[in-house]
């Protein structure tokens, strides 16, 4: 994932409110070292730097997938910058070794480099082996996340790096840090995605002050499947913290 993937959502957000997008080390824009760290903390300081640097917290934090992972590492670790919390299809439960796997051999999959632009969103769209039925907004999303080379074109990130950041978090369920988030926190999924409905009320049980919402019809890339359902259950939530008295801050995505 990168910034811009979440050009739509700022769209709509910037008619209230501030909105900042983040491309966390080794993602988008952002610089890419040989040897990271890729960690939980480096990514949690990442953000935390972010937010004081631009002197915004606190803040309501939407994040995705890691990215929501790294909202409730940040908003445990520093309650003072994080205002509330949109936690969008990530599991708080170890994924294990198996998904590590499964996602290394993915990657080794990838046809690189795609001739064109179209091949990619053809592939991620349609011939991918995870696709179970022809979705164009995953072939969108991951076209989003390629540049031109010479000899075609390739992801602006390290398939290596990746996972060195996935290593670091896969095997570990991370109930714990869920359980001391303090703000208000939405845990959405969506119907078809990563995060069953079971696990996703237990952290919504586990989160001091949670709430859920669900999109129909979308998968894991909820915001890019069904932007106007992501938008309807993500919308109420941000009013809600407006009739707070405290409600004039800004979001930022990691």
């Amino acid at each position: 994932g990168r910034a811009s993937h979440w050009a739509s959502t700022a769209r709509w957000l910037s008619e209230r409110y501030r909105a900042v997008g983040l491309d966390q080390r080794g993602h988008g824009r952002s610089d890419k070292p040989a040897e990271g760290p890729y960690t939980r903390e480096a990514y949690v300081g990442d953000a935390e730097a972010a937010i004081e640097q631009l002197g915004l917290g606190p803040v309501t934090v939407v994040g995705h997938a890691m990215g929501a992972l790294t909202g409730w590492q940040l908003a445990a670790k520093r309650p003072d910058l994080v205002r509330a919390l949109v936690i969008c299809d990530m599991r708080a439960s170890a994924l294990g070794a198996a998904s590590q796997r499964e996602w290394t051999d993915w990657f080794a999959s990838w046809p690189l480099p795609f001739a064109t632009l179209a091949d990619v969103r053809k592939w991620f769209g349609e011939d991918d082996p995870w696709v179970e039925r022809p979705n164009p907004s995953r072939g969108e999303f991951y076209a989003e996340v390629m540049t031109e080379t010479e000899d075609g074109w390739r992801p602006v990130f390290s398939r290596r790096q990746m996972l060195r950041s996935r290593a670091t978090w896969v095997f570990d369920a991370h109930w714990e840090e869920l359980a001391q988030v303090r703000c208000p926190a939405l845990v959405l999924r969506g119907l078809d995605g990563e995060l069953g409905r079971a696990e996703a009320q237990e952290m919504v049980r586990v989160l001091p002050r949670g709430q859920y919402a669900e999109v129909a019809d979308a998968g894991h890339l909820v915001h890019y499947d069904q932007p106007e359902g992501w938008r309807a259950a993500v919308e109420p939530f941000l009013e809600q913290l407006a009739e707070d008295p405290r409600g004039d801050r800004e979001p930022v995505a990691p």
